[in-house]
């Protein structure tokens, strides 16, 4: 049943609820589970075109988020950052002006959701004006209304990312729909979506996989894929402890397997060789804030660099694309 299931994805055959299900259910180092993951990185090829891609993403600031995400860093429940930090304009200049030099395909700018969205808009401005023309600019920011999303196309994005997270509404005070709404204010403003089914934690069920890889499908994204949840020290669910990253190679897999040719991008996060290896064909770099790190500056610590990213992809055998990225349409 399994290989039927692979070869209705591999011809290009949407899967059913119940076919997914199924996928995710396949024990770990069986020869289905060789199957899965085998498709999986024939499938990402044929869709990437052969080309593995490094987005980096640089985070504006750090604050106690009222959003409060159980998994988050930032969230005020978690106590992790008490005060407010922003980095200057200049220092988030500086820091994508590297990831540029050092071949990101695209570049992100991320804010904690209570950022005030003209600052973000005003930051991003600067930072638009010191990359180069074709630089592919993504905004990584809170909930947004339609006009909001007209600006950040105007500000010079191209795309965002945004997803619908495992746990939405009950590990955050975020409704589903609130996240759909965004999702289509960002496709009405002609901002290309990028999203992913995370983060994944060892106690989320096969059913909410399925749900959740099915609306990343259903939006319609340049990429989707899989990232596991990296607990937060002492808070309600790091005592769930982290999904191997074996074990995420084969749900990346798997949701990759879910999605149509017309979906070039398979991610994972962080970035590990048997990811790649398994379909993942984008990764990311990180500097300034980041949700998943307790240190203010995430360079040196959990954030890679783009050479590091690169490196990663080399070692599961990709080529990575020099250039703008392809899946944000350059």
């Amino acid at each position: 049943m399994v290989r039927d299931i692979i070869n209705k994805s591999s011809d290009g055959t949407a899967l059913t609820k119940e076919e997914i299900a199924s996928l995710f259910r396949v024990p770990l180092f069986s020869e289905e589970s060789a199957m899965v993951i085998a498709a999986s990185r024939k499938k990402s090829e044929a869709a990437g075109r052969g080309l593995a891609e490094v987005h980096a993403q640089v985070g504006l600031n750090i604050a106690p988020c009222p959003k409060n995400c159980a998994f988050c860093a930032f969230a005020v429940r978690n106590k992790v950052f008490r005060e407010k930090v922003e980095i200057s304009v200049d220092e988030a200049v500086q820091k994508v002006q590297q990831f540029e030099t050092d071949g990101a395909n695209a570049v992100f700018v991320m804010s904690t959701a209570d950022y005030p969205f003209e600052k973000f808009a005003d930051v991003s401005q600067e930072i638009r004006k010191s990359l180069r023309p074709e630089t592919i600019l993504v905004a990584n920011v809170g909930d947004f209304s339609k006009e909001q999303a007209k600006k950040l196309k105007d500000t010079g994005f191209s795309g965002v990312y945004h997803a619908v997270r495992l746990g939405e509404g009950r590990d955050t005070t975020i409704p589903v729909e609130t996240r759909l709404q965004t999702f289509r204010n960002a496709g009405e403003a002609g901002l290309l979506l990028g999203t992913c089914v995370e983060p994944v934690g060892n106690e989320h069920s096969i059913e909410e996989l399925v749900e959740k890889t099915i609306i990343t499908r259903d939006a319609k994204p340049v990429y989707s894929g899989s990232a596991r949840r990296i607990p937060i020290p002492d808070t309600i669910l790091a005592e769930h402890g982290i999904v191997s990253e074996a074990k995420m190679a084969h749900i990346l897999a798997v949701v990759r397997l879910a999605l149509g040719y017309d979906i070039p991008g398979n991610c994972t996060h962080e970035p590990n060789v048997i990811g790649a290896a398994a379909g993942a064909n984008l990764l990311w770099a990180e500097a300034g804030s980041n949700p998943r790190d307790t240190d203010a500056e995430t360079e040196g610590k959990r954030g890679m660099t783009v050479k590091d990213c690169i490196r990663v992809l080399e070692e599961a055998e990709w080529k990575v694309l020099k250039g703008p990225s392809k899946f944000y349409g350059a």
